[in-house]
């Protein structure tokens, strides 16, 4: 997915930053309600992570400005502000999910997985796609009941795919999943990608429309 954090905690960012990049997510990290705004412009995001406290401004009114615009992002607030009243402000100004700092990384992982399954539409986390059985919670391939072991970048490549099922999805809009603003990506590196998941689950498992892009096979 692509994540933009919004967060101004310098160590906190960072280590949101990797950790999600870590589950092979592409992030961009700005520190400022305008920086957000221009980001969000510019880019289409999967996932947003909110703090609430920011040098320009509250969260809470960035995110009723996002929703009184009828943008949907799913948004998920990272904030110190533990009172119950706080998430209620919180849920009912839009947020997807609430997660009080300090928190766990790997909760926060939990949380992003969780509401990205409800956003597509299937909240099981278990998908069966012909001979593959995927666990999207635990991050894990059967392939005819032998485990399958994919690096953070293919199974962020194919996670997009499952996704969206039947869609055709161009090289630009693959990269714009897996990397960040930042990021130097080689010209071939989706059909690196692309191959080496062939290799793995099977050589119909991702269709090529030459020039058009790519999209998941048939079960």
């Amino acid at each position: 997915m692509r994540i933009l954090l919004i967060e101004d905690d310098i160590v906190l960012g960072a280590a949101v930053r990797d950790q999600i990049a870590s589950d092979g997510h592409s992030v961009d990290w700005v520190a400022r309600l305008d920086a957000a705004g221009d980001a969000m412009a510019g880019a289409a995001y999967d996932l947003v992570l909110l703090d609430l406290m920011l040098p320009d401004g509250r969260g809470i009114g960035y995110l009723k400005g996002l929703r009184a615009r009828g943008d949907v992002t799913p948004v998920i607030i990272m904030t110190a502000l533990d009172q119950v009243s706080d998430r209620i402000e919180g849920l009912n100004a839009g947020a997807d999910d609430y997660l009080v700092k300090p928190f766990d990384l790997s909760e926060l992982s939990a949380r992003i997985g969780s509401v990205a399954r409800r956003y597509t539409g299937n909240p099981n986390p278990i998908i069966t796609h012909g001979p593959l059985v995927i666990d999207l919670a635990a991050r894990s391939i059967r392939h005819d009941g032998k485990p399958v072991q994919l690096t953070a970048r293919e199974w962020a490549l194919f996670e997009a795919f499952l996704s969206r099922p039947g869609q055709l999805l161009s090289k630009a809009q693959l990269e714009e999943k897996l990397y960040a603003f930042d990021a130097e990506v080689e010209s071939n590196t989706i059909e690196v990608h692309v191959s080496r998941l062939r290799k793995k689950l099977g050589p119909q498992i991702i269709e090529t429309e030459r020039g058009l892009g790519y999209r998941l096979g048939k079960p």
